[in-house]
């Protein structure tokens, strides 16, 4: 059974910065991506950023190229998210979650097999 556990989120004012953890577990993960997406109030979920476990490919989405960094602790099984120069449109619960293969910026919602229960980020203007 998978589980990713999440953990780094709080509040923080813009311009600040704050790291996310996903520590998973229940399973080899050599052939899965992680990613992580967020979701707004009132808003979809959608796609943040994105590392291949083997080789570490990365990919971000446009809102947070130069300002987020994804990495990983293949040792520790645990993904981070490095947020840099937060601003307000960045406050969402941010959700760790893996697949088999890649996880791109197009990847529908629905094609993510596993999630995080996630954990509230909130930037104060």
């Amino acid at each position: 059974q998978v589980q990713l556990v999440e953990s780094g989120g709080g509040l923080v004012q813009a311009g600040g910065s704050l790291r996310l953890s996903c520590a998973a577990s229940g399973r080899t993960f050599s052939s899965y991506s992680m990613g992580w997406f967020r979701q707004a109030p009132g808003k979809e979920r959608e796609f943040v950023a994105a590392i291949r476990w083997s080789g570490g490919s990365t990919y971000y989405a446009d809102s947070v190229k130069g300002r987020f960094t994804i990495s990983r602790d293949n040792a520790k099984n645990t993904v981070y998210l490095q947020m840099n120069s937060l601003k307000p449109e960045d406050t969402a619960v941010y959700y760790c979650a893996t697949r088999i293969g890649l996880i791109l910026p197009q990847t529908p919602v629905n094609a993510v097999a596993y999630w995080g229960k996630g954990t509230l980020v909130t930037v104060s203007s």
